[in-house]
């Protein structure tokens, strides 16, 4: 399985901007589907975004369409997240996450990804 390190977390006031960062390692990366998820505390883990192997596709959860972009570098074995117009709401620990398998779009239908990073905190101050 690939190896997924996450970075570029922080404390953001609302209205600021973040970008995640997510590095991959161990397997061709552009073999896998890649994919951001978040949990806030107290609440289960859900799906933000997902891109295609090839990054010609990109899937959304409704509430960040038209905030966050998801892209990736398949030469440089990087996914990233574009966190723009940021809200208190989106405070959550965020995961990157991919898997050989499974196409994107099911991860916006439940689908389980199975190669995960470790999670990196993102806080949204009001």
């Amino acid at each position: 399985q690939v190896q997924l390190v996450e970075s570029g977390g922080g404390l953001v006031q609302a209205g600021g901007s973040l970008r995640l960062s997510c590095a991959a390692s161990g397997r061709t990366f552009s073999d896998y589907a890649m994919g951001w998820f978040r949990q806030a505390p107290g609440k289960e883990r859900e799906f933000v975004a997902a891109i295609s192997r090839s990054g010609g596709r990109t899937y959304y959860e409704d509430s960040v369409k038209g905030r966050f972009t998801i892209s990736r570098d398949n030469a440089k074995n990087m996914v990233y997240l574009q966190m723009n117009s940021l809200k208190p709401e989106d405070t959550a620990v965020y995961y990157c996450a991919g898997d050989r398998t499974l196409a994107a779009y099911t991860a916006a239908a439940g689908g389980k990804f199975g190669s995960w990073g470790q999670g990196t905190q993102v806080t949204v101050s009001s």
